[in-house]
This record gives structure tokens, sequence and C-alpha cells, in this order.
């Protein structure tokens, strides 16, 4: 068996292995958007592959790059202070639970290091960048520091409420101007914000690949299936819809994507959204032909790698 074939192989049995008891409710929701979206990478996507926390070393710049990447999560929603609390609630979230004084002794280290500073309400000690994280920065420099997989799921976990909201913003337009189909609207803005959280997940992915932290082959056989479910669902789009919206709405501020900030989001971005839905119907019709096929495909081959047989490609 070739090496990235193992690999894998590996992705599939970990999968099984790994397979979320999610009980947050946002999380529930992005789960399910896969689950109905992307079934091929439904068990896929959330793998997080860590050597340092796997092999017990550099374990504290490993804390110190999640505990910024939370509240990196925080600034992005327009938060730029946080407690020792919120920081602790958040990183059970998303990684293995480590104690509270393990968090207040990070947390205190990057205040002796000048990254956070301290402000005081009383007897809470809010933490905030002493400066402004950088704006278009390498990945690979900025995931030195920063861990870049807060910010990409929450962003994941806000489309996903927009996904199952499709009903609504859909009679919110047909109301304003008084045509439409609303089922093949609602059909086409599902799928539009569908393709846009695999391209979260995707961009999540391909940054981690550069993390100091992370296995980084089981990385990138993890992105190159993600790619695959996402040329499946776009490469018959065109590149107005592409690049001038799935593109810019699935990339954190960082590298240049979208501010959605929460004061804003839905009203501004669900607009865009639904247009577009209703411009490109007749392309997003071809494409949601073609992607079912390949999607049914897809399914064959996973499960034929479970059972190890092979199935050939389209």
């Amino acid at each position: 068996m070739s090496e990235k074939s193992e690999i894998e192989k590996i992705l599939v049995e970990r999968s099984k292995l790994e397979s979320l008891d999610i009980t947050d409710s946002e999380f529930v929701l992005t789960d399910k958007v896969v689950q109905e979206y992307a079934p091929e990478i439904a068990f896929l996507y959330h793998i997080r592959e860590d050597e340092s926390e796997e092999q017990q070393i550099k374990t504290g710049r490993l804390h110190e790059n999640r505990i910024l990447g939370i509240i990196l999560k925080f600034y992005f929603e327009g938060i730029n202070k946080v407690t020792t609390g919120e920081v602790e609630h958040e990183y059970k979230r998303y990684f293995r639970e480590i104690a509270r004084s393990t968090t207040s002794t990070y947390l205190n280290m990057l205040k002796k290091e000048s990254t956070l500073y301290t402000e005081r309400d009383g007897r809470v000690a809010y933490y905030i960048f002493y400066e402004d994280p950088p704006v278009d920065i390498k990945p690979f420099w900025f995931t030195r520091i920063f861990c870049i997989v807060p910010a990409y799921f929450n962003r994941a976990n806000k489309f996903s409420s927009l996904y199952f909201d499709a009903d609504k913003y859909i009679q919110q337009y047909i109301d304003e101007y008084g045509h439409g189909d609303k089922e093949l609207l609602v059909r086409n803005f599902k799928f539009i914000i569908g393709l846009i959280i695999l391209k979260i997940l995707k961009n999540r992915t391909s940054k981690c690949i550069g993390c100091q932290f992370s296995k980084r082959e089981m990385y990138k056989k993890l992105e190159e299936m993600i790619n695959v479910a996402i040329k499946d669902r776009s490469d018959v789009l065109p590149s107005e819809l592409l690049d001038d919206l799935i593109e810019n709405h699935s990339e954190i501020p960082i590298f240049n994507g979208t501010n959605i900030k929460e004061e804003s989001f839905r009203e501004s971005m669900t607009k865009e959204l639904v247009r577009s839905a209703d411009i490109f119907k007749k392309d997003l019709d071809f494409q949601i032909m073609v992607s079912s096929r390949r999607k049914d495909s897809r399914l064959k081959q996973i499960k034929a790698l479970e059972e190890n047989t092979t199935i050939p490609s389209d």
C-alpha cells in the first residue's frame, strides 16, 4: 500500500475511534451541515493531530499557541478582553481539557512576555492583546504564534446557523422582491453556504499543515480529501461566484477574508447570499446535478476503503 493510501486508511480508522460525541449546540449544527452536505468527509473534517501533545514535548508552547488562538477567536467577534474562565471554557470546546491552574499559568506567562496585558474590574482580571494581531501575514509565520482552529471552527459555526435558517431568509427575499421559486432558492442558498463551510474547513486544515506542532502528513492528506469534496461541488461554477463570494467569505480577516462580527453579520451577509442563489440559479442547478452523482461515487469509495477493497475514481 502506498504511503498516501496508508495515511488515508489511518484517517478513516481514526475517525471511527474519535467520532465526536458532540454536545456543544454550535458544533452539533456544523456537524449536521457536513453530514447532510458532504457525508463523504463527515467523519474526517474535525480530526486534529498534534505531535507535541501526543509525545508530551513542547506542550508549554502548544498551550500558549492555543490560548492565543482562543483570544483571537474572541477578537474576531469584537470582544477584545477575556477572563481566565472564558479561556478555560473555550479551551475544552476545541482541545483536550487542561486544568484551570494550567490556563492561569500560561496566561500569566504570556503577560510577562508582554504578549498580553491585564485590566481589572474588582477581582476579575481581563486579558488583552498587547498589540493587535498582524494582518496579511504568511500563514506559516502566523501559526508559529496563534492556533487558528478556534477561529475557523467558530466561523463554520456561524455559517451553519445560516444554513438551517435558509427558509426564513429566502421568504424575506421573496416578500421584498415579490418573486422567486422558494424551494429552488432554499436549495441554492444552502448549497452556497455548504460550499463556504467546506472551504472554511479546508482553510483550517491548510494552515495546520504549517503549524510547528502538527502531524503534517496527516493534515496534507486530510486537506487533499476535503479539496476533492470542494472540487466535486464547485468545478462548473462561475468565477464571479467562487472568487467574489465563496472564497472571500470562507477566509478569516487576518488572511484578507470577510469580517463577520456578530452585529453586522446576518443582515448584510444573508442578503448577498440570497441574491447569489437567485442570480446564479442556472449555474447552481447544473453544479448540483453533477455534484450529486459525484457524492454517491465518493461515498462508495469510502465504504470500499473501510472494507479494504478498491473502487475506481470517476
